[in-house]
């Protein structure tokens, strides 16, 4: 079964860390891209940090300098390192996969087509 499953969320204080994880089954995951989406409240979904199947990595503005993407092949898991969280992070954060055909990492959600199912974070003030 093709599968995403994201852990690691919940509530943290402005200025705090948390480490996020998405373990993938049931896909070739070494030949794939991947990609942290968040989508906060009221507002689109947004790409935020991705990485190819060489290990290229692609941040967006907001989370440059603050988060590192990070995968393990060996046991098919993803990560994201966030570090210097605000009250701005809080969203449902989702992983993303789709087969590393262009050779480097995206933020566009549109072409992605295997989603986890999202886990919470909370950053208070």
């Amino acid at each position: 079964q093709v599968q995403l499953v994201e852990s690691g969320g919940g509530a943290v204080q402005s200025g705090g860390s948390l480490r996020l994880s998405c373990t993938a089954s049931g896909f070739y995951f070494s030949r794939y891209c991947l990609t942290w989406f968040r989508q906060r409240p009221g507002q689109e979904r947004e790409g935020v940090a991705g990485i190819d199947s060489q290990g290229h990595t692609i941040y967006s503005d907001s989370a440059r300098g603050r988060f590192t993407i990070s995968r393990d092949n060996v046991k098919t898991t993803l990560n994201l390192e966030m570090n210097s969280l605000t009250p701005d992070d809080t969203a449902t954060y989702y992983c993303a996969a789709m087969e590393d055909y262009r050779g480097h990492p995206s933020l566009s959600g549109g072409q992605f087509d295997i989603w986890g199912q999202g886990t919470q974070v909370t950053v208070s003030s």
